[in-house]
């Protein structure tokens, strides 16, 4: 089918390829049970401009997510985060779509429609963490991976990944899922997925009383469903008491959306540099 691709574009557990790169776009796509279903197209394309944002609020509705020693709930508590992201981001002249603007669950499968639909050039889901102890505190970022970094990094996205009734997905050595998965982690997506949690991280660690845990990759379903690079941020320990005390507050909310901002105003500048955007006047940059 010369000139043609198919894109599987909704599945959950698959990724594809559809922004330009390098000067044209490489596509990939799975026909089911098909495996002449696999073609790679290129072709020349104008550059890509850094200027849609998806916000993705975790849990929501029934799902309330996390729950702290006093009761602050993971799903308000995000969904705060994510409007005064989303209200900093516009200002910056970036297109914001929400997959969730109200106290309702969407399911895995409506959440990754909404951020594919957008061809937005960034994902962002925003989460507060948890565990069994008291003690843990402070910020982690991933990125997807098949694998986690460690056990912890496991236990959370098993975490959130219970909130859609999905599991990470597991694939045999020689099924050919797992060749294209295998494929896909290094193509640009899944590096400006790394780029963009440490840009979010460094930024999150330099809010005031906030604990860095690092940079993290585990095996999320939400990052995994959508073609775009993606982070998902805990932006703290709902558990830990002192820290579910500062995240009641507007001034630490308000700071954690700022920093978020700043890291996606600078991903953004190297987003259009890497595919040569310009503005009139030469120099490359993001549009304000």
């Amino acid at each position: 089918m010369p000139g043609g691709a198919w894109i599987l574009r909704r599945s959950p557990l698959f990724w594809a390829l559809s922004r330009p790169v390098l000067g044209g776009v490489l596509v990939g796509a799975l026909l089911c049970g098909s495996p002449a279903g696999w073609v790679a197209a290129s072709a020349e394309a104008a550059p890509d401009r850094f200027d849609v944002v998806v916000l993705d609020a975790g849990h929501g509705g029934h799902d309330e997510g996390a729950t702290g020693p006093s009761g602050l709930r993971e799903k308000d508590l995000v969904l705060d985060v994510t409007r005064r992201l989303a209200s900093r981001l516009r200002k910056q002249g970036v297109k914001v779509v929400l997959t969730r603007k109200a106290d309702r669950f969407h399911s895995l499968e409506e959440r990754t429609a909404v951020a594919n639909d957008s061809r937005a050039d960034l994902f962002v889901s925003i989460h507060a963490n948890a565990s069994k102890s008291r003690k843990p505190r402070g910020i982690e970022t991933y990125f997807a991976s098949l694998d986690a970094t460690d056990d912890a990094a496991r236990a959370t996205a098993e975490r959130e990944n219970s909130a859609f009734g999905a599991a990470a997905p597991s694939f045999r050595g020689n099924d050919p899922l797992a060749v294209i998965l295998g494929d896909l982690i290094e193509t640009q997506h899944l590096q400006e997925s790394s780029e963009f949690a440490k840009l979010a991280q460094a930024e999150l660690a330099s809010v005031a009383r906030a604990r860095s845990r690092g940079v993290k990759q585990a095996p999320f379903v939400v990052l995994m469903g959508v073609q775009m690079p993606a982070s998902l941020v805990e932006i703290g320990f709902l558990t830990n008491p002192d820290e579910e005390k500062r995240l009641r507050g507007g001034g630490k909310r308000e700071a954690i959306a700022e920093a978020l901002a700043d890291a996606v105003a600078a991903f953004g500048e190297r987003y259009d540099t890497r595919r040569g955007v310009r503005l009139a006047g030469g120099t490359a940059s993001r549009p304000r």
